[in-house]
């Protein structure tokens, strides 16, 4: 079994800046479960174009507020505590918190715990961050 706490990762290697977030790595590739767990804060005021095309994720709402749009199609959803969105189709997007905003992310395939988001908004593949 595996237990890790927040408090733990705080300040590591885990703890990764991407600039408009912070995104603490609680499960990661390395720990065999097929899918990374993280937590993550939105800074408020943010936009973050985003394209997870290597990746599924979901996302579940813990604190605050923030709108995800679909690009091209400008679909909006009002993002609050206990909503959960997946983007399921590998969807462009872009994610605006209007505060600060706690969100917690779970990625198939696992992320290696290095990825930032590249210049279209994509994290590299699993194999590809390895390196």
């Amino acid at each position: 079994m595996l237990v890790r706490s927040l408090e733990e990762i705080l300040g590591t290697e885990r703890d990764v800046e991407g600039g408009n977030w912070n995104s603490r790595r609680l499960l990661l590739a390395g720990d065999g479960m097929g899918f990374s767990l993280h937590d993550t804060i939105l800074r408020a005021g943010t936009t973050t174009p985003i394209h997870y095309q290597n990746h599924l994720e979901a996302v579940y709402c813990i604190e605050g507020h923030a709108t995800v749009e679909l690009v091209p199609s400008g679909e909006k959803f009002e993002i609050k505590p206990g909503t959960v969105y997946a983007l399921d189709l590998n969807d462009k997007h872009l994610l605006t918190a209007h505060v600060d905003t706690r969100m917690v992310c779970v990625f198939n395939p696992a992320v290696v715990g290095n990825e930032v988001h590249d210049e279209n908004g994509v994290y590299p593949a699993a194999t590809d961050a390895a390196k």
